[in-house]
């Protein structure tokens, strides 16, 4: 199972109007176990990702932005990223970011999940990223 970890600085963001999570595309990025991200890390450009070259889209659905009673939920599609022509990876990390703002920040952080050990994809291989339906990918009150 992943962990989940928060960049601080998301927290910010959405109150100075960074996000726009109902509308913007967010963006899966990939980083091997040498280059991990930290909860410091601010924007794209913080983090060292590996090569795409034979990776399929990495953008995320948003499937519902909304509050009940109070609490906000996130939710987002599943994402399967598939090795095709070539291997991908390796990686560990896998972090979102918002690639919509068009302003300083550019690409900023929001979240990424640990997957313990790095994970390799040979071609015609997949890897899925289960954001949670229940849950969603974060709710706050």
């Amino acid at each position: 199972m992943a962990t989940y970890n928060k960049f601080q600085q998301f927290v910010e963001d959405v109150h100075h109007k960074v996000h726009d999570l109902e509308t913007d595309q967010l963006v899966v990025a990939l980083t091997a176990a040498a280059n991990a991200p930290v909860a410091t890390n601010t924007v794209l450009a913080n983090l060292t990702e590996i090569s795409y070259t034979n990776c399929s889209t990495r953008n995320i659905t948003t499937t519902s932005s909304a509050q009940t009673s109070g609490t906000y939920k996130l939710t987002l599609a599943d994402l399967t990223l598939t090795a095709s022509g070539g291997t991908v990876g390796p990686f560990r990390y896998v972090t979102i970011y918002n690639d919509t703002p068009d302003t300083s920040p550019a690409d900023p952080l929001i979240g990424w999940y640990d997957y313990g050990s790095e994970i390799t994809l040979n071609a015609g291989e997949s890897f899925l990223i289960d954001f949670s339906d229940a849950n969603g990918y974060f709710q706050t009150t």
